[in-house]
């Protein structure tokens, strides 16, 4: 289970389109009625008070439950992503403190030098060398993976494939199976989409990967919908942990899945291949 961390406060955005953005998603939800009248003035009263995060509260939720969620943050700004450095940190530490996974919500995905230079950013501040980064948007070029691999990522999860992970040298790709944002708006900008019919695509989503053998289920939700603003989105994932849990399926960080898949995928000398 992983988490996006795209927006820590509203008036990150105070330069940039964000707010009127979210305030015709929010108008065009209203009006197609996926959204009630109460979320709608609760979202304006979220970005008067500036809050744009749930982090806290998605955390609680997720320890509760038992689940060892990896959190991405931002290091650099672009494409909404505006919070500073400073903010990243305290948020950074906070996961950590709560004991959870953290990795780089990366910006640069061409050009080796500025992937380096989010790599160290995020280095410095966590004081870590072995992490993870998914991209923002899930934005990739040729050479992205082979750039990561160079500048000492442990994994990325920026890919959506139907596939299991893989490696790439002593890298790992963890694809991603299933994105909040993907299927609350299939093919749209703003949510058109009910909770029986999100819970309907993930039951097919989730027998898809199960009859292709996948072993490893990369699921993204983001924390700001943890909140009564975003009903369906909460109400989703709630349902989620509870629906992976009865079906069997086990939580696992990244770093302990690759644990794992390194001792499958270790030859013996002399054993069969």
């Amino acid at each position: 289970m992983s988490h996006d961390v795209d927006h820590l406060t509203a008036w990150e955005h105070r330069g940039d389109l964000q707010l009127p953005k979210q305030l015709i998603r929010d108008s065009i939800e209203l009006g197609l009625r996926y959204i009630s009248h109460e979320e709608f003035v609760m979202r304006l009263r979220d970005a008067v008070m500036n809050k744009w995060n749930y982090l806290e509260s998605l955390m609680e939720f997720d320890r509760e439950c038992g689940v060892p969620a990896t959190f991405f943050f931002g290091v650099e700004n672009g494409l909404g992503l505006a919070y500073s450095l400073k903010a990243a940190a305290f948020w950074v530490q906070r996961a950590m403190e709560k004991g959870f996974s953290t990795g780089v919500h990366g910006i640069a995905f061409e050009q080796l030098s500025s992937i380096r230079r989010e790599y160290e950013r995020f280095a410095q501040i966590t004081k870590m060398e072995q992490f993870g980064i998914r991209m923002h948007y899930l934005r990739t070029g040729n050479e992205t993976l082979k750039h990561l691999a160079a500048t000492g990522y442990q994994f990325d999860s920026s890919l959506s494939e139907m596939t299991s992970p893989y490696k790439v040298g002593a890298f790992w790709e963890f694809p991603v199976h299933i994105m909040d944002a993907n299927i609350m708006r299939k093919d749209k900008r703003w949510q058109n989409q009910t909770l029986a019919q999100v819970k309907d695509t993930t039951k097919v989503i989730t027998g898809r990967a199960a009859e292709s053998g996948i072993k490893y289920l990369t699921i993204i939700f983001h924390d700001r919908y943890f909140s009564d603003c975003f009903r369906t989105w909460k109400d989703w994932y709630i349902w989620l942990i509870g629906f992976l849990q009865d079906n069997g399926i086990k939580f696992i960080s990244y770093s302990d899945a690759i644990k794992e898949l390194e001792k499958e995928s270790r030859v013996i000398p002399g054993a069969a291949v």
